[in-house]
């Protein structure tokens, strides 16, 4: 079976892409490697990925409009909206395609994947495999889960069947649309449309062994034990990946008192990845190296005569949408210019899920 593995990141999480690529070619050498990449790809950036791996800019991904639909996205957003889109390419050349988050490690073959793949259409794992065991512990997981997604798209695997390509191409148009951090409207990101697949899609399995991404939000529901970094398990088997998601923003109590391997496994990570001379995403700033702001993104993606007008928004100077926001825009949404009441205008754009894009077909 021929297997493409990716991920999707910008070049500030080139560090973790490498971590994530050479743990894959230690145990799935066959497998192929391809980055996502949320941005272009500078000349003179040396990204030093393990030989063979195939990186996919933004301009190559076939996205309509991409310049001025990728302004309209804040890098989270970006980065998993365009994921259905290379998953979607790669089903049409392989026989299969698995996905894993930038800051995913892998430490043993993924067996179960590998029989996954032969026998269902989609294959998830779920933020949480067992109930919660008190009213704490669903606040604090079970709720969670249910803001967030059900399942965790830091992994998700598809072959190339008929189903899969279907499912592909329908998260492919939700994501074009809809990728939006907006929980209080019910969408976050790419993971909250994958709660509907089992209800949309045949053959969809989901794999609830606990070496499978082990990760901050159900770790203290399993326990993790061996030496770090080649003789860990997780309930007794061997570790399978590790998601590292947001432990730079964690301290030492990622885990339970117990979990003094997982500890050290986190220790082990920060200091593999640890990279100072990290590189900024280029999109964050207009090119006079202004900040875009939340603001400018939101009203920019609900209005299609802006869309039309700037084509390319990350222009500065005399014609831009920089210059329109900085004197017609003060005129049209004055409450964002004004100290009191730019929260609740914000709100207010935050709650237009529609978008002036033209829906992807």
């Amino acid at each position: 079976m021929r297997v493409a593995l990716y991920t999707s990141a910008a070049l500030n999480y080139l560090p973790k892409v490498r971590a994530l690529f050479e743990s894959v070619r230690r145990h799935h050498p066959d497998w192929e490697l391809h980055l996502c990449l949320a941005e272009e790809l500078p000349d003179g950036v040396d990204i030093d990925l393990p030989t063979g791996s195939t990186v996919h800019p933004l301009s190559t991904l076939g996205i309509p409009a991409w310049p001025a639909w990728s302004f309209a996205h804040s890098l989270m957003e970006l980065a998993t909206a365009i994921k259905p889109f290379l998953l979607h390419a790669l089903l049409e050349r392989v026989d299969a395609v698995v996905y894993l988050d930038p800051d995913i490690v892998v430490f043993s073959p993924l067996q179960e994947v590998v029989d996954g793949l032969a026998g269902g259409d989609i294959l998830l794992t779920p933020h949480q495999s067992v109930p919660a065991g008190d009213e704490a512990d669903v606040v604090a997981h079970e709720m969670c889960t249910l803001q967030h997604g059900v399942y965790n798209l830091g992994f998700i695997a598809v072959p190339a069947t008929p189903e899969g390509r279907r499912m592909a191409a329908w998260w492919r148009q939700r994501t074009y649309s809809f990728c939006r951090d907006a929980i209080p409207d019910g969408v976050f990101t790419d993971q909250r449309w994958i709660d509907l697949v089992p209800a949309f899609f045949d053959r969809v399995r989901v794999l609830r062994e606990p070496r499978l991404n082990v990760a901050p939000w159900n770790i203290a529901q399993r326990t993790v034990t061996g030496q770090v970094p080649d003789a860990l398990e997780v309930d007794g088997a061997p570790l399978g990946f590790f998601h590292f998601s947001q432990v730079d923003a964690y301290g030492d109590d990622i885990a339970a008192p117990r979990h003094a391997a997982a500890r050290a496994l986190v220790a082990w990570y920060r200091a593999l990845t640890d990279d100072p001379t990290r590189l900024a995403w280029p999109m964050a700033a207009f090119r006079d190296g202004t900040p875009i702001s939340e603001a400018q993104r939101l009203v920019y993606r609900q209005r299609a005569d802006l869309q039309r007008a700037f084509p390319d928004p990350h222009a500065s100077g005399e014609g831009s949408y920089q210059a329109w926001w900085d004197a017609q825009g003060r005129v049209e949404y004055p409450e964002l210019f004004e100290a009191g009441a730019a929260g609740d205008a914000l709100a207010r754009l935050r709650r237009g899920l529609l978008t002036g894009f033209e829906p992807l077909r």
